[in-house]
């Protein structure tokens, strides 16, 4: 049996990995496949996602021994956000702005209110 430790860093390592595969999924064509047909696009993206399902489908699982269902949708958001912010900068050459600070703060308070009775 994993330790509650060991869940929730099983957890968050999952779902970090398949959040990578989810932006790429649904944002990477919009730098490599601009021009080709949008089912091509939508097929790259399947077979992208079907990578990040078999690591969100086991986080959620493992998750849900030890974090509610709220808290494991807000760990997910945020890591979202997270990714998103890297693969915007590193992969897609868009500079941040002061709106994703913003966003990370209220992303911030969502957690606090998800997390504060479990403190």
């Amino acid at each position: 049996m994993i330790s509650q430790y060991g869940v929730m860093m099983k957890t968050i390592f999952l779902l970090c990995c398949s959040n990578v595969f989810m932006t790429f999924a649904w944002y990477g064509h919009l730098k490599n496949l601009q021009r080709a047909p949008l089912i091509v696009a939508i097929l790259a993206s399947w077979g992208i996602a079907f990578f990040e399902y078999a690591l969100q489908v086991p986080a959620n699982r493992i998750g849900y021994q030890h974090f509610s269902l709220a808290q494991l949708k807000i760990m997910q958001e945020i890591i979202t956000m997270c990714v998103f912010a890297i693969f915007a900068v590193w992969y897609m050459h868009k500079p941040l702005s002061m709106n994703y600070l913003y966003a990370a703060l209220c992303m911030t308070g969502a957690a606090f209110f998800i997390f504060r009775d479990a403190v």
